[in-house]
């Protein structure tokens, strides 16, 4: 515990983080309601199932509808607003090897967490601050996003029944054993500061098995349930393109 504490106390006092301020389907709708129109000028006037002739008429609109509204999110491009957040973030992001990779990172990253924050300043800020902590403490930053949905699913405001807090979910005892006891833990770049430097320090311990950190790091060493939640979103959803 007293390495952990020296630690953390180390990393933290090597600086701040940085802080930052579909194809539309609207022609797939009338092409569909085309298609209705068409079937009740060709089939009112006839003796024949209207069941059969509106699948035959509708069937292949129906397929372009649901493949227009997967491949949506995918293809849009960003908004003005999105775009100058982007730009601002690139600008400031010193954990990134130039702005080309800050923006396509930020860019890619930031369309698959709008589902679970439609904000997109606040999006912004917890992957920047997730990809500078990370990199500062030599950790893949697609497995501390993974490691954050399967914690609090991106809850910065979390607690769980043990009272671990944030996005990272660490407990406030590590803030008394750094001296810090009036930080807050629902800050968002004091949590991932805190996480990355402890799941830091266990990967160390454990000899760079990312198993048994991802194990310690949860409270169930000897036990692969977590680690397995954790890599499952990472390849589900974080994976690095």
């Amino acid at each position: 515990m007293a390495r952990l504490s020296a630690s953390l106390h180390h990393y933290w006092s090597r600086g701040k983080t940085p802080s930052c301020r579909q194809k539309p389907v609207s022609h797939v709708v009338n092409a569909v309601d085309t298609g209705l129109r068409r079937y009740d000028e060709r089939h009112s006037n006839q003796n024949i199932s209207g069941e059969i002739c509106a699948l035959v008429y509708l069937f292949p609109l129906l397929i372009l509808l649901f493949c227009g509204a997967a491949t949506a999110a995918t293809q849009e491009r960003p908004d003005a607003e999105m775009r100058q957040l982007l730009i601002s973030a690139v600008q400031s992001s010193d954990s990134f090897e130039d702005r080309f990779d800050a923006e396509v990172w930020l860019t890619d990253m930031s369309k698959r967490l709008a589902s679970r924050i439609s904000d997109p300043e606040e999006r912004l800020l917890i992957l920047k601050t997730a990809h500078y902590e990370a990199t500062r403490s030599n950790l893949p930053p697609e497995m501390v996003l993974a490691l954050i949905q399967v914690e609090s699913n991106f809850d910065r405001f979390a607690i769980s029944h043990a009272g671990a807090r944030g996005l990272m979910q660490v407990m406030p005892f590590w803030l008394d054993e750094i001296g810090r006891p009036d930080d807050d833990l629902f800050d968002i770049h004091t949590n991932l500061r805190m996480g990355c430097t402890i799941l830091r320090l266990y990967l160390d311990r454990e000899k760079g098995n990312r198993t048994r950190a991802l194990a310690r790091y949860n409270g169930s060493v000897g036990k692969v349930w977590y680690p397995q939640r954790v890599f499952k979103a990472l390849s589900n959803r974080w994976y690095r393109l």
